[in-house]
């Protein structure tokens, strides 16, 4: 099992560029199983996820292959097949978004119920409920959700208690592309990967309208046919690079980013003090004198502060000059990297879905352990400007969401490296 290692307080300064994003790479890799014929898909993440996604894929009879790092190029061969197995969809929550584009396209889908995650269990209440008011017929036998019968046009509405869903509002639109009639999704996610997703179904021959809104309608059409596209920039990824130099107070220019898909990032991060200047298709962070400020943060659905970078911004606030408070609205339980940060020197106590951190002006290198995948990037920034050495075990979460994130850092100057165990 690989560790990372960082021996912290090295001066960052340079160029780091972005890898596609992993949130919108898996929906799209999904809709293959709508399209007949070959898709080209570039930009896109060399990651566990994706790699986890392909193999079920591949179960249901996708056939892939990479040319070069960052393109692949995948068609849905075998249209018989319509079983998402456990073994491979437990590996991955997000997995349970092939079910509604592989039953909109073969009639019937068969896939394994996914696990909870390890800050807590997110259902996927909202998936069902809006397949079934499209006409599924839905049944739960042994572990797995069998969904059967033709889709329907209909009105949908996706709201639930934390928000709207965003895996939700993909399984509901992919599976409307190929319904009958007219289908209107109101309270659906706004993120800019439901976005790119819409934007791709609609180059694959889709037709949806209210791109980007809360309502989506969706004309549903026979078949899809296959394009190339290009995967937008990893916004949760850039966010992560520019909490790390802001936290080292570094001269670094985050590459091949979408600025306008970070503004309540930015918002958040100038509040604290940070200077950032932002071009067409990149952000550079600026040094600046004294400690950063402590501000606080609430989660929310986009275009709020993602739930994605509640660990990383912890970690920047723990070193910023006076008392912070994180509140967590999208998943309450997701403050397990609390307790390693405090191992290296973190001022940190929970009080029901937030978090107060009391900044100090010092971390201390020490081993610690990732939970998932955001919290293993918060442990990495702290790592970065704690004093000494800090290990970072169970690194696999990591690589789940971040392209060789080691060599990205030693490219800026971080003292960075990872270390195989057997």
């Amino acid at each position: 099992m690989d560790r990372i290692r960082i021996r912290g307080g090295r001066d960052l300064r340079g160029t780091v560029r972005v890898s596609g994003s992993k949130n919108g790479a898996l929906p799209i890799l999904a809709a293959s199983l709508l399209v007949d014929g070959p898709i080209v898909l570039r930009n896109m993440p060399r990651l566990t996820d994706v790699e986890n996604l392909l193999r079920i894929l591949g179960k249901l009879g996708v056939v892939h292959q990479w040319r070069g790092d960052a393109t692949l190029e995948l068609e849905a061969k075998d249209k018989t097949l319509y079983t998402a197995p456990y073994d491979l969809v437990r590996t991955m929550r997000a997995s349970f978004v092939v079910l509604g584009p592989l039953w909109a396209r073969r009639r019937v889908a068969r896939v394994s119920y996914p696990g909870g995650c390890v800050f807590g269990h997110r259902p996927v209440d909202l998936h069902l409920k809006g397949l079934a008011e499209l006409g599924g017929k839905i049944e739960m036998v042994d572990g797995y959700v069998t969904l059967a019968g033709r889709p329907q046009g209909g009105a949908i509405f996706l709201g639930g208690n934390m928000g709207s869903t965003v895996l939700g509002t993909a399984n509901v639109l992919m599976a409307a592309t190929l319904a009958q009639g007219s289908t209107y999704i109101e309270s659906a996610a706004m993120e800019p990967e439901i976005e790119d997703l819409c934007r791709f179904l609609n180059a694959c021959g889709a037709q949806i309208s209210g791109i980007g809104s809360h309502l989506l309608r969706i004309e549903g059409v026979d078949s899809l046919h296959g394009c190339e596209w290009s995967m937008i920039p990893d916004r949760i990824e850039a966010g992560t690079f520019l909490c790390g130099a802001i936290m080292m107070n570094s001269d670094v220019t985050v590459q091949g980013c979408e600025p306008m898909h970070l503004l309540a990032v930015v918002d958040r991060l100038r509040a604290a003090g940070a200077k950032l200047e932002l071009g067409k298709d990149c952000i550079r962070t600026v040094p600046t004198t004294g400690r950063l400020r402590a501000v606080d943060v609430t989660t929310m659905a986009y275009p709020g502060f993602p739930t994605d970078l509640q660990a990383q911004f912890m970690a920047l606030m723990a070193r910023a000059d006076g008392v912070s408070v994180i509140t967590e609205k999208i998943y309450p339980e997701r403050f397990i990297h609390a307790s390693e940060l405090q191992r290296l020197g973190a001022k940190i106590r929970r009080e029901g879905p937030s978090a107060i951190i009391e900044g100090t002006e010092e971390l201390r290198g020490a081993p610690v352990m990732a939970s998932d995948l955001r919290a293993s990037a918060s442990l990495v920034l702290a790592g970065l400007v704690a004093r000494g050495s800090t290990d970072v075990r169970r690194v696999y979460h990591i690589d789940r969401g971040y392209e060789r994130i080691e060599q990205k850092l030693q490219r800026i100057g971080a003292d960075i490296e990872r270390i195989s165990e057997g």
